[in-house]
């Protein structure tokens, strides 16, 4: 029986109308990516998020970022001009530890980890950041299973590590013909129509196709689908996928369990 996980980013949220959303989404992911503090969240939002999850049954994965919550996440920092190496680990060591250290205390345990935003996307070919993600990984725990772009640097830098690494793909992002994700800044970069974001779910767990923003038909072999929990209409997308998928004879099951 073919199974894959569904994903999605939470414990950002700043308003009780978005924390209700992500509330509602456990109820239909299987991996619950949690922000740690670096581009959003503090301790409040992780115990909420994480009590949250295992109220669902939902694996927990920490979702470090660059330590920039005024762009919440999403805008690159250059190694040796806007952080140190140095800094940059420890920040992401100190975001991973204190999500294990209150996953642990609600009785469970961060099992993954995927960077968010603009580290993510820039660990996807920027083989020094990549392996700094990796390397603060292993050193935390060589068990943590490293969830990221397909064909990427990162899956690389999981290998050197060590660490067991999973692609994923994107149920709500468009992506370009190198088999990425194009910039937010370019229009479209979102897929914000629902039919779009299910026939690109469907097709990723079923074919593991997609179309790219030019039309081209690419090859994206992902374990696990990830819903943007600040996109709007998130919780719509990951019922319904959910359904489509299941409808599809794919079983929903999270790649850590």
């Amino acid at each position: 029986m073919k199974t894959i996980d569904l994903n999605a980013d939470i414990g950002e949220a700043d308003t009780p109308e978005w924390e209700a959303a992500e509330a509602a989404i456990l109820s239909f992911i299987s991996s619950a990516n949690i922000a740690c503090g670096g581009h959003a969240g503090n301790d409040a939002s992780m115990r909420k998020t994480v009590i949250g999850a295992l109220a669902n049954g939902v694996i927990i994965g920490a979702h470090p970022a660059y330590p920039d919550r005024e762009n919440f996440g999403r805008r690159s920092l250059v190694l040796g001009e806007d952080i140190g190496e140095g800094d940059l680990a420890e920040s992401l060591k100190g975001q991973i530890v204190r999500l294990m250290e209150i996953a642990n205390d609600k009785g469970g345990r961060v099992s993954y980890v995927k960077p968010h935003g603009q580290l993510y996307n820039d660990a996807v070919g920027d083989r020094r950041k990549a392996n700094l993600i990796a390397r603060v990984i292993a050193d935390i725990d060589p068990k943590l299973i490293l969830l990221g772009g397909p064909n990427s640097e990162m899956g690389k830098a999981a290998a050197a590590h060590g660490l067991t690494f999973v692609a994923e793909g994107f149920i709500d992002r468009r992506y370009s013909d190198d088999g990425h994700l194009i910039s937010r800044k370019q229009p479209g970069a979102v897929i914000s129509d629902q039919n779009d974001r299910l026939g690109q779910a469907r097709s990723l767990a079923t074919t593991g196709e997609v179309v790219t923003a030019s039309g081209k038909t690419l090859d994206i072999k992902a374990r696990s689908l990830c819903v943007h929990g600040d996109s709007a209409g998130a919780v719509e997308t990951a019922q319904q996928a959910r359904a489509a998928i299941e409808a599809e004879g794919v079983t929903i099951r999270a790649f850590a369990a």
